[in-house]
């Protein structure tokens, strides 16, 4: 697996929207924390690698692995519109979710990114 290309042409990426753009940057964070990409020669072993030990991206989302600020994960994927509507994150982001689910939401896409962009 080439990381250097991966981060590229994901960086190449349009992102429009502010959760397109979390997304992304959470893509770049995952492939950049990744420690011996020499190892990871197939899907299954990437995925191993990203989650750094957590079973799923709730867990990795809780685990403190990525963002732990609510404040900081709505400033990463919402609109000025929803930071507003949140109170810069100190409220809730809908009746469904806290933002730790958000964040792992935004995780799993981040993950589909990399799968689709990924070249062994």
């Amino acid at each position: 697996m080439n990381i250097e290309k991966t981060i590229k042409n994901i960086e190449n990426t349009n992102a429009r929207s502010a959760w397109r753009r979390g997304v992304k940057t959470y893509a770049l964070e995952i492939l950049e924390s990744l420690e011996s990409p020499q190892d990871l020669t197939n899907l299954q072993l990437l995925k191993k690698a990203a989650l750094n030990g957590a079973e799923d991206w709730r867990q990795y989302s809780e685990g403190g692995c990525a963002l732990i600020y609510d404040t900081d994960i709505a400033a990463r994927l919402c609109n000025p519109t929803e930071l507003k509507k949140t109170n810069g994150g100190e409220k809730y982001p809908n009746a469904r979710e806290n933002w730790i689910d958000v964040q792992a939401r935004a995780l799993f896409q981040a993950w589909n990114l990399i799968r689709k962009t990924v070249e062994f």
